[in-house]
């Protein structure tokens, strides 16, 4: 079981990452307030691992919202969860694929975007499946012994680029 270790809501397009305590999810849209709102990318995650061995392979200490991701988990892998079920709090969501990092990544430090290609290190996204209030410090975990929540072998695309 892992936690949920930090929530973003990106106001506008290249706007601020704002960091809030608790966050609502809206089912087949997203984040309450967020800019992007009831597309693929409904919302985005990272690794707190991976973000801070990044930071150490690249010798920086650059914060974590500079990714631009929506959650942050801590002890959740996300390598290879395409159409696997994450349960946030009381929420679920499903991964839709790995975030590809663009070349806002090297803006905030150069080399990042390159660092981040391999194994999912740009994260993940995902679309909402329950309407619901997530909060800093819920717990995060698999769902893959309930059918309805096994992944889906027709789903389509993989790789969502992590634009702003």
């Amino acid at each position: 079981m892992g936690e949920l270790s930090a929530i973003w809501i990106k106001r506008m397009k290249r706007g601020p990452m704002d960091p809030v305590a608790s966050a609502a999810l809206v089912a087949g849209r997203g984040l309450v307030g967020n800019a992007d709102q009831g597309r693929r990318r409904q919302v985005t995650l990272i690794e707190e691992e991976v973000w801070r061995s990044l930071m150490d392979r690249l010798g920086a200490d650059v914060h974590p919202s500079s990714r631009r991701a929506n959650l942050m988990l801590r002890g959740i892998r996300l390598p290879d969860t395409r159409g696997r079920v994450l349960r946030i709090g009381g929420c679920r969501i499903r991964i839709g694929g790995h975030l590809t990092p663009c070349h806002l990544m090297d803006e905030v430090l150069p080399g990042l975007q390159a660092a981040m290609r391999p194994h999912w290190g740009g994260g993940a996204f995902a679309e909402v499946l329950d309407d619901g209030q997530i909060r800093v410090g819920d717990p995060v975990e698999w769902l893959d012994d309930d059918p309805d929540t096994r992944p889906s072998t027709t789903r389509g695309a993989t790789t969502a680029p992590a634009g702003s």
